[in-house]
């Protein structure tokens, strides 16, 4: 009966619009608000640190954690590609969300700083199925990793330390075939899925810069992409 009265009472909210088409979207023959629909949030965090071992006479990871980002290499020219100086589009790797495949394309900004280099998020593109193709526009992700390099106490010491710090948010609005589920379990399936993806990329992420770093540090100036496109 509350369900037959909450149609009932949205069906004529409707019909006393004004402009019944503003602010409404069908889905399977239901009309519902899309700035209504419920939302879940999905949050992971990953900190990844390697020690990285300079050889004497080799330039310091330091010096290479300060170029500007138009002297860096893609580091995977299959996953990886450049649009100007200082941005990058990243596809991610395919995976399952439920049922479904879902391929994020990321739009992504490199900021150096001091100790190292930023990485912020400036938009995001889903790929897939074509249910999830037709979830653009109706979730926002916002996603920062920082990468720093920290010396040993010791100054005369070669081990240096670079370290990752990434954090990931994503809200989504429910779809309409999920929304019978309790948003506690769509977004632990969701977080699940982030911390996933982190745990996965970035500790051959880390690989992928330490290795650039080798070349570069023994005087490669060629920049070319080390990676495969391979996990």
């Amino acid at each position: 009966m509350a369900r037959l009265a909450h149609d009932w009472i949205a069906g004529r909210s409707m019909r006393n619009s004004p402009n019944p088409k503003v602010g409404w979207k069908t889905q399977k023959g239901v009309k519902v608000r899309s700035e209504m629909a419920p939302k879940a949030r999905f949050v992971a965090r990953r900190r990844e640190t390697v020690s990285v071992k300079q050889q004497q006479q080799q330039r310091p990871l330091l010096e290479y954690m300060k170029l500007p980002a138009s002297q860096y290499s893609v580091l995977d020219a299959e996953r990886i590609e450049r649009v100007d100086d200082n941005t990058f589009r990243c596809f991610v790797y395919r995976f399952r969300f439920f049922s479904f495949e879902v391929c994020p394309v990321l739009l992504l900004r490199v900021s150096p700083h001091p100790l190292g280099t930023s990485i912020h998020l400036l938009s995001c593109h889903l790929d897939g199925s074509p249910f999830v193709v037709a979830q653009n526009h109706k979730f926002h992700a916002s996603m920062v990793n920082h990468i720093s390099c920290v010396s040993e106490s010791d100054s005369d010491s070669l081990i240096q330390h670079l370290s990752s710090d990434a954090h990931i948010q994503v809200t989504i609005d429910i779809p309409f075939p999920f929304r019978a589920l309790p948003v506690s379990a769509i977004e632990s399936t969701g977080t699940r899925v982030l911390q996933q993806i982190l745990a996965l990329m970035l500790p051959r992420f880390m690989h992928q810069l330490v290795k650039d770093y080798e070349a570069w540090a023994s005087g490669d100036t060629s920049r070319q992409p080390l990676g495969t496109g391979q996990i």
